[in-house]
Formats: structure tokens, sequence, C-alpha cells
């Protein structure tokens, strides 16, 4: 498929972007699958930020402050993409990006495209995915980020939905492609009624909105295999795959076997 690039944004940047200022810190990247449970494939991969030679989120994390949010949320875009095109992902690559580092969306997305084109990576295979529970104020910004975001025909997901206060009031205001369920709500499912009802929930409302739903943190067969019962079968955990630096981990045929 071919990326299409407007035209009007390969001149334009905002001042953030012509700073001239780098990171003073570097960061790769580890990849986890989103599998789709209905063919036994992989959906989508998520792109994780890791310490140059594989230290925790937290060690690159740590370094991130008002002065570089912005350089580092770009930074984490390019390279994402760039090293998922050196993997030879063909999947949809899901890439985290921070609302309060995006200023206006239709510039700030100007080094995304450029390093889509320049590792030939479709567009229509980005998704971006940010937290409910980002601290924005208010959710138009955010709301405003994620429609401006398909209207350049990328996916959009909200991570971690049911930790945070919001995730209902967002719903409403804005439908995402996606939700992904935190693992909160996800552990041990398959005995705790609150929980069981409580995704159900979601699930009809979702169905309702047309938008999808994954449930991540994955540790149990028999997690996964009430979810599949109450109707998702996107799912992301280390029942399938823990995240691989630098690499696209395989899904063993034994995490696909219902017990």
């Amino acid at each position: 498929m071919t990326t299409q690039f407007p035209e009007s944004l390969t001149t334009i940047a905002c001042q953030g972007c012509q700073s001239g200022k780098d990171l003073a810190f570097d960061f790769a990247y580890a990849f986890q699958p989103i599998v789709d449970l209905r063919n036994q494939s992989v959906f989508a991969h998520e792109a994780l930020v890791r310490g140059s030679n594989g230290e925790g989120a937290l060690s690159v994390l740590s370094q991130v402050n008002d002065d570089n949010r912005y350089r580092f949320d770009q930074r984490c875009r390019t390279t994402a993409i760039a090293q998922a095109a050196a993997l030879g992902m063909q999947t949809y690559l899901s890439i985290n990006f921070l609302p309060n580092a995006v200023y206006r969306p239709e510039l700030c997305i100007r080094s995304t495209l450029e390093a889509a084109k320049a590792h030939n990576f479709p567009l229509d295979r980005l998704i971006f995915e940010t937290i409910e529970t980002e601290q924005l104020g208010s959710n138009h910004h955010l709301t405003n980020i994620l429609r401006e975001y398909q209207e350049f025909g990328f996916k959009t997901a909200i991570d971690d939905f049911g930790a945070g206060y919001s995730g209902l009031n967002l719903l409403a205001d804005f439908q995402p492609d996606l939700i992904k369920l935190d693992m909160a709500l996800i552990r041990d499912i398959d005995h705790d009624k609150a929980r069981q009802a409580i995704v159900r929930g979601i699930v009809a409302i979702c169905a309702d909105l047309g938008v999808m739903v994954i449930a991540e943190g994955i540790e149990t067969a028999a997690e996964r295999d009430f979810l599949a019962d109450s109707g998702i079968y996107l799912m992301q955990g280390y029942w399938f795959a823990k995240p691989g630096f630098k690499s696209l981990p395989e899904i063993p045929s034994a995490a696909w076997q219902r017990t």
C-alpha cells in the first residue's frame, strides 16, 4: 500500500520542531504482540520504551521533564517507526504519545510523517495510544488530538481504560478505534463477579459505539478464556509473549489452546 503524505505538512512545523535541540539521553524499544484470537494471528505490536541496553522504562521516563517532553515525544514516534521497519513489521504498530507534548496536532505530526515516508511504513498501520489518566485538566485537548489523528488515517486507542475517573466521560466525547482495558480489571477476572460485570458492561457499550476492545495483562488461560467468552478477541499479555527487546516475539502454539 502506498503511503500518502499531505503536501501542506512537508514545509511547515511548529516552534518545537525547529528548536534544533536534541535529547541528552538515548533509548530503544521492546515490542509486545497484541493478538487476535479469531485467527490466531498478531494484530499489532506495542512499542515499549527501554534503555539503550534494554533497561526498564523508568530508566528513560525518569529523565523526561517539562524542558524535553516535546522532543522526547517526537523521538519516540520516529524511533519506534524506524525500529519497526527495520524488523520488517507487517502488523499495526502502536505508539504511546504524550498529549501534553502536542501543541498543534496538525503541525506536531510532521516528524511522524517524515519517518513513515523515510522507512516506507504505511500511515494506516499506525496506532496512537494514550492513557486515560494523563493529567490534562479537561478532555478537550486530548479529543482534539485524537480527532486530528483519525483524519490523518491513524487508528487511535485509549490505554489503561478503567484505571482513572474520566474514562466514560472521555468515551462519550470521543470514540477511539480501540480501548485497552486496564490490567487491574483483568486480573483473576475468571472468578471475580464484580470485574466480570464491569467488563461485560464495557464490552456492550463499545459494541454499540463501534469501538474495539483490547484486554491487556493476560497472564493465565482462564483469564483468556473468560474474556474470549465475553466477546473480546484482541488480547495482550505475558500469557502470549513478553516484550522482545528490539525484536518481534513468537507466540507459542500452547498460548492459543483452550483448556
